[in-house]
């Protein structure tokens, strides 16, 4: 086999041609509904739990910089993902790119990665989720039998994650059902929990206490920058919007504004929180499951409590949403290719949504959360979204090389710095990854590579053409 083969690619004006042939899916969204995807992915436990725990245990009050830290490295990652949404406005954002700029295989890769990652990540989530649901119930005085509180392993008595597998089930049975109803959904439940966070900060501002800003940095700046890998996995969510591309109303305009607008909203939404948290109490004291709700029932607040249980829940339930209706447009585009089955390229034909690969995925993600324990499936979530990263990033610059002509709506500034800052601080995250992530990944890919070579590589519609 030659290089060439190995390597094929689509031009770019192909693939700007995709949605212009039959199956193509319905373009019904806005930018706000863009938006709305992008905010759905980036605010949920991250804001309610990920900020307590970082300042108690890395970063202090100092929180609020790692989230600035991690801002820069995520927003150069944003500023290319919008240049290729731009251009390329296709379902399958990070894999359609890499197809367009750097060939059919390294493509393949990248979408086998983040079907992993989507899928974990929605997994995860529920498991969270299922959590949060429970707790609230308990205000009520309602709890689940021990066999339906968790998996096998995760508590005495456990058999079934039922509330994980319901959330898993009844999302993807929501996305299967005409997209803008799914995010009009999304929309709603990004308003509650946004409306929440800005109430639970203009709550918190007549309660800060200066004193617990001293010290600032009490692990120094290099706790700081450590906490700035954690956080980073909070303001990623916005490449689940640019999988949508093919249900934009005009992509070329809206898809990057979404991109950087959804990022620069729940950036500064992280960074008020954060500060809101730390001045109302000791930052040794937020190291537990719900920072934000036992912070204010230590000031006396306890009405705050539910309302942050609520937020989180419906706010966890968006994060659901945004990455099953990623993982299943990328199957989805992977599929048109002829790199996986043609059966899951199929819309449905009433709602033209990609109904199959929704549902298969929405069922193992439900599998998967019934009955593994959080901290087992939580260990491949981020390989796949830093390694999109680092390509998204090479791609930008190899194609200001390569296609200078190119129709460009919107251009990544300061290339290849802004770029370069991208991957540099991915590949940096992707070192502090352990070594059980690392071995299960590459036995992924192994795995991905068997399926194309013996499947994918012999049905690729380029190839065929070929």
């Amino acid at each position: 086999m030659t290089l060439k083969n190995l390597l094929r690619t689509k031009s770019i004006e192909a693939l700007q041609a995709e949605t212009g042939r039959p199956g193509q899916l319905r373009r019904v969204l806005g930018l706000w509904q863009l938006s709305s995807i992008g905010l759905g992915g980036l605010i949920g436990v991250g804001i309610f739990v990920l900020t307590g725990v970082v300042a108690a245990t890395q970063a202090g009050p100092a929180v609020s910089l790692s989230f600035v830290i991690a801002g820069v490295a995520s927003g150069a990652a944003a500023l290319c993902y919008a240049e290729f949404a731009s251009m390329i406005p296709v379902a399958g954002s990070a894999y359609t790119y890499a197809y367009a700029v750097l060939g059919e295989l390294v493509a393949w890769i990248i979408g086998w990665d983040l079907l992993l990652e989507y899928a974990l990540v929605v997994a995860v989530v529920s498991i969270g989720w299922s959590g949060y649901l429970q707790a609230l119930l308990r205000l009520f005085g309602v709890e689940l039998p021990a066999w339906a509180q968790g998996a096998p392993g995760a508590g005495e008595g456990f058999r079934v994650d039922l509330f994980a597998m319901l959330g898993s089930l009844g999302v993807a049975g929501l996305l299967t059902l005409r997209i803008e109803w799914g995010a009009r959904f999304n929309t709603a439940i990004v308003l509650i929990k946004v409306g929440a966070v800005l109430l639970v900060i203009a709550a918190a501002a007549p309660h800060i206490d200066p004193a617990n800003f001293h010290p600032f940095m009490p692990f120094g700046f290099g706790g700081v920058v450590e906490g700035a890998a954690v956080v980073f996995f909070a303001v990623f969510g916005y490449d689940t919007l640019t999988t949508a591309a093919e249900e934009s109303l005009d992509p070329q305009r809206d898809l990057p504004r979404a991109v950087l607008l959804s990022l620069a909203i729940s950036l500064t939404l992280y960074i008020v929180m954060s500060l809101a948290l730390t001045g109302i109490v000791r930052y040794d004291t937020l190291n537990n499951a719900a920072p934000v709700a036992n912070a204010f029932a230590q000031i006396g607040m306890p009405w705050v409590t539910l309302i942050v249980s609520l937020a989180a829940v419906a706010g966890i339930l968006s994060v659901m949403l945004a990455f099953l209706l990623a993982c299943a447009r990328i199957w989805f585009a992977m599929s048109r290719d002829g790199l996986l089955p043609a059966w899951f390229a199929v819309p449905h034909p009433r709602f033209a949504t990609p109904y199959r690969p929704t549902l298969v995925a929405g069922a193992l993600c439900a599998l998967v959360a019934g009955f593994y324990p959080i901290r087992e499936v939580a260990e491949l979530v981020n390989i796949g979204t830093l390694s999109a990263f680092v390509v998204i990033c090479l791609a930008v610059i190899a194609l200001r090389r390569a296609r200078p002509d190119a129709e460009r709506w919107f251009k990544t500034p300061f290339v290849p710095y802004t770029p370069l800052i991208g991957i540099g601080f991915s590949l940096w995250l992707l070192s502090k990854l352990p070594a059980v992530a690392w071995e299960r990944f590459v036995v992924w890919l192994a795995l991905g590579l068997v399926v194309y070579f013996l499947y994918g590589r012999r049905h690729s519609r380029l190839g065929r053409l070929e």
